[in-house]
This record gives C-alpha cells, structure tokens and sequence, in this order.
C-alpha cells in the first residue's frame, strides 16, 4: 500500500515545490492537493466539519498550477487533485490541464474528483446543487472523450461541442486515473460507470474494509473487474494498526493530512509520518 499525503496549499504555506522535494526525499508517494476557487463571504453553506470554516479554505492555490512546482522538483512523487471540484470547471479547459500536466510530468497525475459541499461557491460557476453530480458525469465523460480520441465530439444535456482536436493527450492511456471522492452507494455506483477508483473518507459512516468490499461486489454485479479500480483513503488515521489493516485489505494507497502548520512545522510532520510508510 503507498502512502502520500494531502495538503491545502496556501498562499501563506510551505512552498509547493519544496513540500515535493521534501516528500519525495522522505519516501512518500504521494502529493494531492484540494481546491476551492474562491469562498463567496454571505457563508450560506455551513463547514461540514462543523464550526467556522477554517482560513485554509478561502486561501488555496489553484492546483494545476501548484502541482506543477512540485512535479518540476521531483522525479517520481505522484501529484494528485483531492479533489477537483468538476462541476465548478469547463470540461475542455480541464481536460487540456489534466493532459498538460500529466504529460510533462512523465504520466504521475492521478485525478480526484468530486461534486462539491458549497452551494454558493458553485453557483458563481453557473452549477446547481441538486444537478451537481449529473452535471459531473457528463463533464467527466466529455473529457474522457477528449483525451482518448483523435476527433472528439460530445452532445449531452449540460456538455456540447462538434467533432474537435485537443492535444496533448495525457500520457497514461487511455487517461490518468480518475477517483471519485464520497461514502454512499451512489458514489460506488458512479465509481464503477465511468470512475477508475474510490477516494473515501473514513469516519463518514463507511468503515474502509468493508466499504471496498461492496464497491468490488457492485463491480461484479455490473460487469466490471474489481480489479481494475483502485482506492486510495483521504485523511487516512496517521495510526500503524489502521494503515496494517487498509493494507491486509487490499487497499491501494491511504493520504495523510498535513495540516494548517508553517514550513518547519510541517518538516517535522512529514519526519513523524516517515515510521509509518512501512505500516
């Protein structure tokens, strides 16, 4: 099972290239990076963790760009959204950033996905709330389409465009790994339609083992090999006997948190995660 973490990275953080280097050096996997474009200050929706919605939230960077600094200084650390908020993004602009990245980083992009909490927030982007997941199936396959044919064209409800070139296509075929953030089975579903992983939360009413076995029975169920999805845990108990049993389980890969800290704190994070790796 590999081990990366996830980070807010804002404008008052660590550097996001040298969070890479320092990842990379240590052993990690892995750097996902969240997103929120902007934070519209009437505030309607409440934090789902409760409380005030922390600063972090209203000061991130836009990931592609941050994900970028960290893939030019590294070799090998795979840069991950966790996650990409699909329904608040042109589908064709997103897919050239996705192939952009993924391509000069030498095929390390992994695509995490998810519809979104902030009913304000997505409404500035012309999304609504209860069409959010609708709408992102549609943007996610238009992109597919993008991405894996010469002459692409896509006709949906909320996604139209003719017969079109896009270049580059991303260099893992036929493109990098879309996992899908949420705990329901209705997130299970959408993973084995048109997802290629899981990107569960724990402590969201799903316990992580036996969570990966509904998502392999409903694979079965609809055809699909469980195999060929992955799943990867966010903000994954930083404790060696929860990642020995994710392991056990077959699970793919599990993201640590790197909290709200300044540059040395989070060093010393990353050096206290370092025993874990071997979980």
């Amino acid at each position: 099972m590999k081990i990366g973490v996830f980070y807010f990275p804002t404008d008052y953080g660590i550097d996001c290239g040298e969070l890479g280097e320092a990842l990379e050096s240590r052993g990690f996997d892995s750097l996902f990076l969240p997103e929120h474009t902007h934070i519209p200050t009437s505030r309607r929706s409440p934090f789902p963790g409760g409380g005030d919605l922390p600063k972090r939230y209203a000061h991130t960077h836009d990931p592609f760009v941050a994900l970028s600094f960290a893939a030019a200084r590294t070799k090998t650390l795979r840069l991950g959204t966790g996650i990409l908020l699909v329904p608040q993004r042109d589908p064709i602009v997103t897919a050239k950033a996705v192939a952009s990245l993924d391509r000069m980083s030498g095929g390390r992009f992994l695509f995490g996905i998810g519809g979104g909490w902030n009913v304000e927030e997505m409404e500035s982007h012309g999304a609504s709330y209860p069409t959010r997941f609708r709408l992102m199936e549609e943007r996610v396959r238009a992109m597919q389409a993008l991405w894996s044919q010469e002459e692409a064209e896509f006709h949906g409800k909320y996604v139209n465009f003719e017969k079109s070139w896009m270049y580059p296509k991303p260099l893992q075929k036929p493109w990098p790994p879309i996992l899908l953030g949420g705990e329901t089975d209705h997130t299970l579903r959408r993973v084995v339609d048109f997802c290629d992983g899981w990107f569960p939360r724990p402590g969201r009413g799903t316990e992580m083992v036996e969570g990966v076995n509904r998502l392999r029975r409903m694979a079965e169920e609809r055809g699909r090999d469980p195999k060929t999805l992955q799943t990867i845990v966010f903000r994954a108990p930083p404790e060696a006997a929860a990642l020995a049993e994710y392991r056990a389980a077959g699970i793919d890969g599990a993201l640590l948190e790197i909290g709200d800290l300044d540059r040395d704190a989070i060093l010393r994070l990353l050096d206290s995660y370092v025993p874990l790796l071997k979980a």
